[in-house]
C-alpha cells in the first residue's frame, strides 16, 4: 500500500512538473482545480447518498442496526458514525464521510434481508474499518490529480495544443504528460483501492472476532447479487464504495476493479480464522 501511494506521488511530481513548464497560469489552473477539489472533498457524502437513493435513520426507524453499529463502535473504538439505509433490493453496504467524526455508513434493506445478524455484524465492521482508516479521504486525495490531468486534457483539446508564444513549448507536451498520467494513476488507484479492501476485510475480522462470517457474507451477497436484474444494479462511481460491487471483473479484468476478487477476499479471512484460533497475532 505505501509502495502505491509512493508511486502515485511520484506520477503527480511529474504532472506538476509538466504544468510549471507548460507556460499556463498555474495559480489560476491550481485555484480552480482546488475549489473543485473543496467541493466534491465536503460534499461527497451527501451526494453518495443521495445517488444511492439512500437517507439518514434514526435509532427509532432501525433499532436493531442502530444498536449493531453501536456495539461494533464500542468494540473497535471508533466514533459512531451516522446511520442510513437505502431502499433497493441490492444486497449492499458502503460507508462515506471524509473523517470518522463525519462518516455515514449504509446497509441496503436488500442486504439486511439476505444476511443473517452475525453476517450482517462482520459486513458493517469492514465499513466502519473503511471509516476508521479514513479509506474515503485517501481516494479522494488519490484521485485529486487523476482528476486534474483529466481536465488538462478535455481543456486542452478543446482549446488546441499550440500556443502563441513563441518561447513556450505549447500545450501540447503537457496534454501528452497528463494523458501518461491519467493512465498510469488509474491502475495505481485501483490497486490502492484493492489493498485497502484488504485492510477493511481484516479490520472487519478483528472486531469481531469472527472472520468466517465476514466470508460467509461475501458469498451471499455474490450470489445475491447475480439474481439481481442488470438493469438494478448501480454500477456507477458508488461501486467503488460498496463492500462488493456489481459486475465484479475475474482474471485480467481484475486490473480494472477496485476491489479484488472474491476468491482472494476469503482465502486471506481463511487465514485469519485460523490465526485467531491459535491464538495467533492477525496478520
Amino acid at each position: 500500500m505505501l509502495l502505491t501511494m509512493f508511486l502515485l506521488g511520484l506520477v503527480y511530481v511529474v504532472l506538476m512538473a509538466a504544468l510549471v513548464g507548460s507556460g499556463l497560469p498555474i495559480a489560476g489552473v491550481i485555484i480552480g482545480v482546488g475549489a473543485l477539489f473543496a467541493i466534491q472533498y465536503f460534499s461527497s457524502e451527501a451526494l453518495g447518498l443521495r445517488a444511492m437513493g439512500a437517507r439518514e435513520v434514526s435509532p427509532q426507524e432501525a433499532p436493531e442496526l442502530h444498536a449493531m453499529i453501536e456495539r461494533l463502535c464500542i468494540q473497535g473504538d471508533i466514533p459512531k458514525p451516522k446511520v442510513a439505509v437505502a431502499y433497493t433490493d441490492m444486497p449492499n453496504a458502503f460507508a462515506l464521510g471524509r473523517s470518522p467524526k463525519h462518516a455515514t455508513v449504509c446497509a441496503t434493506t436488500g442486504i439486511m434481508e439476505l444476511l443473517s445478524p452475525a453476517e450482517l455484524e462482520g459486513v458493517m465492521a469492514h465499513e466502519l474499518t473503511h471509516v476508521a482508516n479514513r479509506d474515503v479521504a485517501i481516494m479522494t486525495l488519490a484521485s485529486f490529480f487523476a482528476s486534474l490531468a483529466s481536465m488538462i486534457i478535455q481543456f486542452g483539446f478543446f482549446f488546441g495544443g499550440g500556443s502563441d508564444d513563441e518561447d513556450s513549448p505549447g500545450i501540447l507536451p503537457l496534454i501528452l504528460v497528463s494523458v501518461l498520467v491519467y493512465v498510469v494513476s488509474f491502475f495505481l488507484m485501483q490497486a490502492l483501492s484493492r489493498y485497502r479492501e484488504f485492510a477493511a476485510d481484516r479490520g472487519a475480522a478483528v472486531i469481531t472476532g469472527r472472520p468466517s462470517a465476514l466470508s460467509s457474507a461475501l458469498l451471499k451477497i455474490s450470489s445475491g447479487m447475480e439474481r439481481i436484474p442488470q438493469q438494478d444494479l448501480r454500477s456507477s462511481e458508488m461501486a467503488a464504495f460498496y463492500i462488493f460491487p456489481p459486475g465484479l471483473k475475474q482474471g485480467l479484468g481484475n486490473l480494472f476493479s477496485t476491489h479484488p476478487p472474491m476468491e482472494q477476499r476469503i482465502a486471506a479471512l481463511d487465514r485469519l480464522e485460523t490465526q485467531l484460533q491459535v491464538g495467533g497475532p492477525a496478520r
